[in-house]
């Protein structure tokens, strides 16, 4: 097996590697002493890299808001600070997550200050290395939705604002860097202009879903995130486990989108099942797994800064981590472009 490879987050100091460990079922399909042998697992592979958020385990409730976080400082506090980079995220308003700060209404000063020092005390931390946004205040298609709709334009705190509040953590110590997540071209563009011009700390990334059945990305944030300099964190490399073929053998197979059928509703969309078929039948035909071919394709990318990957248990984790590191072919990536003619993002 190859080791992750490291490099600078976007164009800050901050030095990843190319594969972060995920924690979303942490506290939900993962139990706390499963959780703390992943992040041993991962830590002894050289994936110090460890994204969390406020509002995990996923999907959302209230009797596991932050249980991701707390399961991750109750291991932080016996590991070497500086061993680990910690990426946490607050959670923005508009999606009825009611026990959070009240929904939270919106992603001004007191809530980002508020989620911030939740966040340092359920980790056991004094600072966060990436604090991000989990998705923008603004209107704007995201989770599963496709088209932006202005009929639904919505009062919001300005992006300026948004920035000062995080640049008062910066300057406080309990940030280092800060990133979005779920961002489009236009947000990218305006959280970096807005920093250049006011001499605020500037984004080094943005959190995107990115796999084999949901390309988006490439078609304006690629460009964007170039020539800005923003590093991309790639979620959902497997799409939800779509991409290893376990639903096309048995669709009612245990997983998280038989346990949580609400959740995920980007792939229900037609030619979802069609091209995880084709993407299969290539695997086989070169001889991978399925798995292998959806987290080999995500790792290759030029613009991926980091996968991130996520496991419900430890053995799953030391089968997928192997995976990701596999080297594809310029033929074989290809070929997966020739499926990708033909089924186009069937899962934006």
């Amino acid at each position: 097996m190859t080791t992750p490879k490291h490099r600078p987050l976007g164009n800050s100091a901050l030095i990843v590697p190319d594969i972060c460990l995920g924690t979303m079922t942490f506290g939900e399909q993962t139990s706390e002493a499963d959780a703390h042998a992943q992040l041993d697992f991962a830590l002894a592979q050289g994936i110090n890299f460890i994204d969390t958020a406020e509002m995990y385990a996923v999907p959302p409730r209230p009797e596991t808001c932050g249980a991701s976080e707390t399961i991750v400082g109750r291991w932080l506090k016996h590991v070497p600070r500086d061993r680990a980079i910690i990426a946490t995220k607050v959670a923005g308003p508009s999606r009825n997550l009611d026990w959070i700060r009240n929904g939270p209404p919106a992603l001004d000063r007191t809530n980002i200050r508020a989620a911030i020092e939740g966040s340092l005390r359920r980790l056991q931390t004094d600072y966060i290395d990436l604090y991000q946004l989990h998705w923008p205040e603004r209107n704007q298609p995201m989770f599963g939705q496709w088209q932006f709709d202005p009929d639904k334009e919505r009062t919001c705190t300005p992006i300026s604002e948004q920035l000062v509040a995080l640049a008062e953590l910066v300057r406080e110590g309990k940030v280092r860097q800060i990133g979005v997540s779920n961002e489009h071209p236009w947000g990218i563009m305006e959280f970096r202009r807005i920093a250049a011009a006011c001499g605020l700390p500037t984004i080094v990334s943005t959190q995107n879903a990115y796999n084999l059945l949901n390309r988006t990305f490439e078609t304006g944030l690629a460009e964007v995130c170039h020539r800005e300099q923003v590093g991309l964190l790639a979620y959902s490399p497997l799409a939800f486990g779509h991409l290893t073929g376990k639903y096309l053998a048995d669709p009612a197979t245990l997983g998280r989108l038989t346990q949580w059928p609400a959740f995920g509703q980007r792939y229900t969309k037609p030619n979802v099942a069609a091209a995880v078929a084709a993407y299969v039948d290539l695997a086989h035909r070169h001889g991978l797994t399925p798995t292998q071919l959806a987290l080999g394709f995500v790792r290759s990318r030029w613009f991926v800064a980091s996968t991130i990957i996520g496991a419900s248990s430890l053995r799953q984790l030391q089968e997928t981590l192997p995976a990701t590191l596999t080297p594809l072919p310029e033929s074989l990536l290809t070929e997966i472009d020739a499926i990708h003619l033909r089924y186009t993002n069937p899962a934006p």
